[in-house]
């Protein structure tokens, strides 16, 4: 058994493995400079344009990948930024804040006309409530009702 923990014979371990070449084993010396919480990438809208107008000069081949090898970039971004310069300028290129647009907010007018609505439809609801009262204590008294003909257009 080569590889048996309980084998007396085996030297301890202390941390170093044969195959690291005696470096220390992971966790001994934690970077204490690592960021706890990674951050989105920002770029300026000069930055993006100054990436692009040297991608555009690039004439040999592998010049574009070189250039985004130094400034640390994906070739979606450059793709992507040339369409916005191509489409809206440099202020194509200029931050936009991420998710949906936010709902404009209502004005006092709109609040006031909405909560107006709600009540004369709950006011409504209550005086139809007292109607269908009204017929069906008629229909059990036997006393009939008197038909005005203002319900001719409810359908």
């Amino acid at each position: 058994m080569l590889n048996d923990p309980n084998d007396p014979t085996r030297a301890p371990r202390d941390g170093r493995s044969e195959r690291s070449g005696d470096r220390p084993s992971r966790g001994v010396d934690a970077d204490p400079e690592v960021a706890a919480r990674a951050t989105r990438r920002r770029f300026t809208a000069e930055y993006k344009a100054r990436i692009v107008r040297e991608a555009d000069a690039c004439t040999q081949p592998g010049d574009i990948g070189a250039l985004l090898r130094r400034e640390g970039l994906y070739s979606s971004l450059l793709t992507m930024w040339r369409r916005e310069l191509r489409a809206h300028g440099l202020d194509g290129l200029a931050a936009k804040r991420r998710g949906p647009a936010p709902r404009p907010k209502p004005s006092a007018r709109e609040v006031e006309l909405e909560r107006r609505a709600r009540k004369l439809e709950k006011d409504l609801a209550k005086a139809n409530a007292i109607i269908e009262f009204q017929k069906k204590a008629h229909e059990l008294l036997g006393i009939p009702l008197k038909h005005h003909g203002l319900d001719e257009d409810d359908s």
